[in-house]
């Protein structure tokens, strides 16, 4: 019965917009009973994507209200459910897998847990969750690589620290896994996942100031890290800075073949050959090795160029420049997460 009530989760997980798909090994099932105890699957199982008011689903449950909230919430500050008020009640809904609860995890993350999730991602995981369009993340510019006057609005992701009120810093959950796998191929620092929002809450551990949230947006640009972000154009409240070769959204186009496993920025890199000086420090810092050699001057594949900027600021002779794309190939992400998640279910065919 227990297995059952895991394939149940797992089913659940995969009817949300992110998916969580199932594999020839069923190694998800392992994976679920890390994260989940009998108890919190049982209830999980039951909730789905849209937010709920707590009467509807403690009758669904078969619990009394005080339980069923006092179960969910505990579920929340692990981040395995989402919370929310409507009209002064409390509604949960079911958290995605990718990007939602797996990421809070990070304090169970183990040896035990970085395998089954390394195993899940190469059984079909990372092809079922990040082929599927709208991506989830999409590629946001190194700020100082871009004009101000064309930076497109969802891409000023300095503005939006700017205009946010809490902000914090948390270990990259991808580096900690491939630590514990002892695959980790960079010395990229660990704590550089930043998160803000725009509303006033109590102080949390992790919290730092302003200065401090654009200093490490500043410091990840100049160390050679690709910023992404939720893959919509309001209400973005986190920035990943993210490496090839431990970011498991860079790792679908480097690991596992997915070319389109986050959406480029509407920007394109250019090597001026006659300002090239065959360095190589652009082919270094270009974090899906759309950088390469031709003719002894550094040459970008454009088809490959994911608009991160990069090679602009890291370049010693400014022959590395990034363009915005003409008009025609512009691809405006999705108004907010409502869209996305609309989008994404009828491109996955769970929706018309």
């Amino acid at each position: 019965m227990t297995d059952e009530i895991y394939e149940q989760l797992a089913d659940a997980l995969d009817r949300l917009p992110n998916g969580f798909p199932r594999t020839p090994s069923n190694v998800e099932i392992l994976l679920l009973k890390k994260m989940f105890s009998p108890e919190e699957a049982s209830l999980a199982c039951q909730l789905g994507g849209e937010m709920e008011g707590i009467d509807v689903i403690a009758e669904r449950v078969g619990l009394p209200v005080k339980e069923a909230r006092t179960r969910l919430l505990k579920m929340v500050k692990r981040g395995l459910v989402w919370f929310d008020k409507e009209e002064g009640r409390p509604c949960f809904r079911l958290a995605p897998f990718i990007v939602g609860s797996y990421e809070a995890q990070l304090e169970d993350m183990d040896h035990e847990f970085a395998h089954l999730f390394e195993e899940y991602m190469a059984d079909g995981g990372a092809i079922g969750i990040m082929r599927p369009q709208p991506a989830i993340h999409r590629v946001v510019p190194a700020q100082s690589a871009v004009k101000s006057e064309w930076i497109l609005p969802y891409d000023d992701v300095r503005k939006i620290i700017l205009d946010s009120k809490t902000f914090r810093v948390q270990d990259c959950i991808c580096r900690v896994q491939q630590d514990l796998l002892g695959n980790r191929k960079c010395d990229f620092p660990l704590k550089n996942c930043l998160g803000f929002s725009s509303l006033e809450r109590p102080p949390r551990p992790d919290d730092i100031s302003q200065e401090d949230a654009l200093a490490i947006l500043d410091k990840t640009e100049e160390i050679g890290l690709v910023h992404t972000v939720s893959n919509i154009a309001k209400g973005i409240y986190y920035v990943c800075n993210c490496c090839g070769c431990c970011c498991g959204i860079l790792r679908g186009i480097n690991d596992w073949g997915i070319e389109d496993s986050v959406a480029a920025a509407n920007y394109y890199a250019v090597i001026d050959s006659d300002e090239c000086t065959d360095c190589g420090i652009c082919i270094e810092r270009c974090q899906v090795s759309a950088i390469s050699l031709k003719d002894e001057v550094a040459f970008v594949n454009r088809e490959k160029c994911i608009g991160c900027g990069l090679c602009v600021t890291g370049c010693p002779t400014n022959a590395a420049k990034l363009h915005r794309k003409p008009d025609e190939e512009i691809i405006h992400p999705p108004e907010d997460f409502a869209t996305w998640e609309q989008e994404r279910l009828k491109s996955r065919g769970l929706s018309e």
